[in-house]
């Protein structure tokens, strides 16, 4: 016994199959990737900002002069061998900061950029329509979280007007020359500095060595052969003038030139990729099971399950016939209520204890047809044997009776029940 084809094609279910699946996919490539619905483009300082104070053309500039260039929301990220780009906002928090900072020192350069312009988004600006990321600029305020750093502990942050800048061979202006942020930090050797010869850009003196750093700065590095010096340290690089390499810097070409020699200073001549970190930024996103599940070493279980699940869709897809159906457990109708019950008396062996209630149940439908309406079961059958006799059928009934309650073997029930059953045909005829 087989069902009934199909009322779909194979076409049909490939193509319900197949989008669903896609549909499925898509969800948990947006799950893993993070798709939430939050922007980028918020405003802020950091590398996926397009806005005056962002970093975004620092990121293509670098792009467009070969270096292996990439932005990292994972905090997993931050120990990556490699220069280490932190553009922290405002509300940072100071001691993070720090313990990052310490804990990378044998991985890579680090590169600090200070926070420095309170910026509004311009399109939350009303009657004003701009470009999503595009931001206003307000007031300049120095960061307050500086000096929780360990190494930058004595430093202090002003707020001023300048009227140039210069280091690294070049000089030039400032795209806002009211609002100039400098350093004043006795462990801070400069590489770019004011006219009243505050830090612009500098780097950490501590026990490493840092050749490329000395050389820009036009001053002797430390000697490798002394006591306390400690090849191995990674050079700690900080732009204090956040308009020295922000898109509102970059607008001009020496400005844009610095920003480049600071980068390629912190390297140290080294082939190492830059990192622009965004978690500092709030913009961090963690590591979940979907995006470990397409990562090595997880990525060969994910291919082989995948490929379990095309083989298992492609063998239902090549079944032969159409499905057999299954038999019902239990049969529906009046017969096989009949037969179950049976079976379940005779499985009981329990066959003595039916002739007594049947032989009542012929009474009583016996007693309805010939009108009688005693209820006294000897007086009942008393009745219907005169009521017979009267018309001259069935004198043996009393009998019959008698010999159905006293039945226990199947036989015996059997010819006593048809006996029974008998007398009652001739009632109806």
């Amino acid at each position: 016994m087989s069902r009934a084809a199909s009322p779909f094609s194979s076409r049909t279910v490939v193509a319900v199959v197949a989008v669903g699946a896609a549909a499925f996919l898509l969800l948990l490539y947006a799950i893993g990737a993070g798709w939430d619905g939050s922007r980028d483009r918020n405003g802020g300082a950091h590398a996926a900002a397009n806005g005056l104070n962002g970093f975004a053309g620092l990121v293509r500039l670098l792009e467009s002069r070969g270096h292996e260039v990439a932005l990292s929301r994972s905090e997993g990220r931050l120990e990556d061998e490699g220069l280490l780009v932190l553009t922290p906002q405002h509300a940072a928090d100071g001691e993070a900061l720090s313990r990052i900072i310490a804990a990378r020192r044998y991985s890579g350069p680090t590169l600090l950029i200070l926070p420095k312009w309170v910026a509004v988004p311009a399109d939350r600006v009303p009657e004003l329509e701009a470009p999503t990321g595009w931001v206003m600029l307000g007031g300049a305020v120095p960061p307050g979280w500086l000096a929780e750093i360990d190494t930058f502990d004595d430093a202090e942050l002003a707020v001023g007007t300048r009227r140039g800048w210069s280091g690294l061979g070049l000089r030039g202006s400032f795209p806002d020359a009211g609002e100039v942020l400098s350093l004043d930090a006795t462990r801070v050797l400069p590489l770019v500095t004011d006219e009243q010869g505050d830090v612009l850009a500098g780097y950490l003196a501590d026990a490493g060595t840092y050749p490329a750093l000395a050389e820009a700065a036009q001053m002797p590095d430390r000697d490798p052969e002394e006591l306390d010096t400690d090849p191995d340290l990674w050079p700690v690089v900080v732009i204090v003038e956040p308009d020295l390499a922000n898109n509102y810097g970059l607008a001009d070409a020496r400005r844009a030139r610095a920003a480049v020699e600071l980068v390629e200073a912190a390297l140290q001549g080294q082939d190492l990729p830059i990192i622009f970190d965004l978690s500092v930024a709030g913009l961090g996103r963690g590591q979940n099971l979907l995006t470990l599940a397409f990562e090595p070493p997880f990525l060969a279980a994910t291919l082989c399950l995948i490929l379990a699940a095309m083989l298992v869709a492609w063998r239902s897809f090549r079944r032969f016939g159409p499905p057999v159906a299954e038999v019902p457990e239990l049969a529906m109708g009046k017969l096989q209520l009949a037969s179950n019950s049976a079976a379940l008396i005779e499985r009981s062996k329990r066959l003595h204890l039916l002739g007594p209630p049947y032989a009542a149940l012929l009474a009583a439908r016996m007693a309805r047809a010939l009108g009688i309406r005693e209820t006294e079961p000897r007086a009942r059958a008393a009745a219907i044997a005169a009521a017979l006799s009267s018309r001259g059928v069935a004198s043996d009934y009393l009998a019959s009776v008698d010999a159905l309650r006293h039945a226990r073997r199947p036989a015996e029930l059997l010819r006593a029940a048809a006996a029974l059953k008998t007398i009652e045909r001739t009632l109806a005829a």
